[in-house]
């Protein structure tokens, strides 16, 4: 393996680049970062739409959602890739397509994220801010979503890393992302296919072992922001005062 990443190390972050496409881990991550960017808006308008009590809204999108998570990635991978040529006449590389079927792949995922944030939210807040006389586009975004999005942050960070894990499907239409590299640098070894994938194993392993790491890190310090939120609720002003 020391000697396949001595010897490959270069193709598998890069690619073929300057000499040719950009592709390895670093179009891996321009791939996931460019997906969770473009699903990211996306997602929050369907946990809103939803979340808003609209049932001709919340319903169709409900449906489409669980379609969405019903069905292998796989199939949206090729849908795209077929049939956008065959219904626009329009051909897609294989990192655009790998970047379309996983925004519609991801929207999906992410909206549940958010709408599990949205719920989380306590509804004396959101009543309090109609009671204030706040319209639903304020109490959205100063109320509703800034507390959504933070208490969902470590979950977001662990779908980022399922994207990049995703993004090794890419290698079938020839998609410059790792896998792919990898899978050049075992063409070109032929005999050892074991030290090439075991390579690529380690590279996801520790990239995503990494991205979960982080994850975990800032649960521990929202959930302790939380305790100590709710110590200081409970704590009478008098002994603060005296503390």
């Amino acid at each position: 393996m020391i000697e396949i990443i001595q010897k490959y190390w270069l193709l598998l972050l890069i690619g073929q680049y300057p000499h040719g496409p950009l592709g390895g881990l670093a179009m891996t991550l321009i791939i996931a970062l460019t997906v969770l960017v473009i699903s990211m808006p996306l997602a929050i308008a369907i946990a809103l739409a939803r979340t808003s009590g609209i049932a001709w809204l919340g319903r169709p999108l409900a449906l489409l959602v669980s379609l969405v998570r019903g069905l292998p990635f796989l199939m949206f991978v090729f849908w795209v890739y077929f049939g956008v040529p065959a219904l626009f006449g329009i051909s897609l590389g294989g990192t655009t397509t790998m970047i379309v079927a996983l925004t519609i792949y991801e929207a999906a995922y992410i909206s549940e994220i958010v709408r599990a944030g949205i719920e989380a939210i306590p509804k004396g807040q959101i009543e309090a801010a109609h009671a204030l006389g706040l319209r639903y586009g304020v109490r959205t975004l100063r109320i509703v979503l800034p507390q959504a999005l933070f208490n969902m942050l470590p979950s977001l960070i662990t779908q980022f890393a399922s994207i990049v894990k995703e993004t090794s499907i890419g290698y079938i239409i020839s998609a410059q992302e790792l896998t792919f590299a990898a899978t050049q640098a075992n063409n070109l070894e032929i005999t050892k296919p074991a030290a090439v994938f075991g390579v690529l194993a380690a590279g996801y392993y520790i990239l995503c072992g990494g991205i979960a790491g982080i994850a975990k890190m800032l649960e521990r310090r929202i959930l302790q922001q939380r305790q100590r939120a709710a110590v200081a609720e409970f704590v009478p002003v008098g002994a603060a005062v005296r503390t």
